[in-house]
């Protein structure tokens, strides 16, 4: 960076500058984030602590309800604590550091979203493979391939992010947007600009796209399916990870894949608030409503008989 335009913190203006609105938007911040780590982390300690749901589709959920709770804590606690001390400044080196994890978290979200789309349609398209396929092994290399290449990803934009120089320190965000730093920015960010895309793309456009795709037969053979009882069940399953899916990348790629000309601050807030805060808090719920395994699992946790050994 050059000197004369190198920023050593950043003011972070927040969700609004109303004081009245401050105070209702910390509150209602705060409640999804703690309800939202806790009903994730229920989730996690309900599929440890019950043998029963010891198969793929369960540890793909506890892996979602851990990438969750990360994603969120890296950008709430810290807006949080800004408005208890009442300051919004981040040093620059914080600032990059919450960027590279926002990054890394939400990319290994969404190509872990896909992985439980797979899962899904071999669970519901090839029953009797299922098992052989979903291989311990496989399980592994399904989770572990989004927490590597995410964090990849995020290193290739926290790396060229370094050599820009900014303009202005003042971002208007809730915390450190790649978009909004890189709107910041004097220098030629054209490279930056283009790796959004293109990065951005492979995770967030193709896994979607391959969500998409991998429903079709999954609705095909779930129609095939004689039986009402056999319906819903396939049904329920399926629906619950659709929720997801719909909240999740409808508002990613409301705020980074459409027309800079479309674009609003208080659109992109919004809809950043909603993939931020609102659906990793609603995703425990989305899931433990539709599954009844789980919710028994939960019964058994909250009421502390997990342990119990059968006779």
């Amino acid at each position: 960076m050059d000197n004369q335009t190198q920023v050593f913190e950043f003011i972070l203006l927040g969700l609004s500058e109303q004081p009245l609105q401050q105070q209702v938007l910390f509150c209602l911040s705060s409640s999804l984030y703690l309800i939202g780590c806790l009903g994730n982390l229920l989730t996690i300690l309900a599929i440890l602590l019950d043998p029963h749901l010891h198969s793929p589709m369960y540890f793909f959920l506890s892996n979602l309800s851990l990438l969750d709770i990360c994603f969120t804590s890296t950008t709430i606690p810290k807006m949080l604590v800004n408005h208890l001390c009442g300051h919004s400044t981040i040093s620059s080196e914080a600032c990059l550091t919450q960027m590279y994890f926002f990054i890394a978290f939400g990319a290994a979200d969404s190509i872990l979203l896909s992985a439980m789309a797979y899962d899904r349609y071999l669970a519901i398209c090839c029953p009797l493979h299922y098992l052989t396929i979903m291989s311990v092994l496989r399980c592994a290399l399904l989770v572990a391939v989004p927490w590597i290449s995410a964090n990849l990803i995020s290193m290739v934009h926290t790396i060229l992010m370094t050599h820009l120089s900014f303009c202005s320190n003042r971002i208007p965000h809730f915390f450190c947007d790649l978009n909004a730093l890189i709107k910041l920015s004097c220098s030629n960010t054209q490279v930056n600009e283009m790796l959004v895309l293109v990065l951005g793309g492979s995770v967030v456009l193709i896994p979607f796209v391959c969500i998409m795709a991998s429903y079709t037969p999954i609705a095909v053979a779930v129609w095939k399916v004689p039986s009402a009882q056999g319906k819903w069940k396939a049904f329920s399953t399926c629906s619950s990870h659709l929720c997801v899916v719909s909240l999740f990348y409808g508002t990613i790629i409301g705020v980074y894949f459409n027309p800079a000309s479309t674009h609003t601050t208080q659109r992109d807030l919004a809809a950043t608030v909603m993939y931020t805060m609102v659906t990793p808090m609603l995703n425990p719920f989305i899931y433990s409503l539709r599954n009844r395994n789980l919710k028994e699992a939960l019964r058994k946790l909250l009421k502390g008989n997990h342990l119990a050994k059968p006779l």
